[in-house]
């Protein structure tokens, strides 16, 4: 596995190094967003480590700039900040992980190796916080889309938005098919059509997303109106 590490901190660049690297894993160290999105193309990690606080730009800004390039490597925040808002902005910009720097070495090495592999990890210490999100929005709910034309949720059919609401309600898809009395294969195809309406990654985002414009409170205002 290659690394590439985006720290404006020396201390914990060069620790994080070492620490990664007695575990067999390449890492490249850089101070700075622009030195990182500089050699991000030539490397081509598999995974990209982004501090969210750093002097010349974010990492929100650095995670952008990523996906804006065209480079698909994921990219995960691994940060101090447990603050909700910084949760929600990192999964909605494109964050395939969000971690904590005071997890266990182990813990770390075991998400990244998730991550790889194609899963959004969350610190287990803000499983809480994600939850609180998904339930009760981050208060932009009230947030009304007038422009049908801008809404990407208008793209979505009536069973892609059910399923998306079970999505958000943290429901996997075998419980999602069982509810809906449809296979998994059929589940898969749903979610997978949902993320590209909406061009996000994973589910996580298409979660937030949803809670925070308020679509599945909508659906079931819709429902009970019916």
């Amino acid at each position: 596995m290659k690394v590439l590490v985006i720290d404006d901190h020396a201390l914990f660049r060069v620790g994080l190094e070492g620490l990664l690297e007695k575990r067999g894993i390449e890492v490249t160290a850089v101070a700075s967003g622009s030195e990182g999105l500089e050699i991000a193309p030539q490397l081509n990690p598999d995974v990209v480590l982004l501090d969210m606080r750093m002097p010349d730009m974010s990492g929100i800004e650095v995670l952008t700039k990523v996906r804006n390039s065209g480079l698909e490597m994921p990219a995960v925040m691994l940060t101090t900040s447990d603050d909700e808002q910084d949760l929600i902005d990192s999964l909605r910009n494109g964050a395939q992980g969000y971690l904590l720097k005071d997890m266990e070495p182990d813990e770390l090495v075991s998400a990244l190796r998730n991550i790889v592999a194609g899963k959004t990890v969350i610190a287990p210490d803000l499983a809480g916080v994600l939850a609180k999100v998904v339930q009760q929005g981050d208060g932009s709910a009230d947030e009304e889309i007038d422009n049908e034309e801008s809404n990407p949720f208008s793209e979505l059919t009536p069973r892609e938005k059910e399923i998306l609401c079970l999505l958000a309600e943290g429901q996997s898809n075998k419980a999602i098919a069982r509810n809906l009395g449809i296979t998994d294969g059929t589940v898969k195809l749903h979610v997978k059509a949902v993320l590209r309406k909406l061009s996000v990654h994973s589910r996580v985002e298409a979660a937030v997303i949803a809670v925070e414009q308020g679509v599945c409170n909508k659906s079931v205002a819709e429902r009970d109106q019916a």
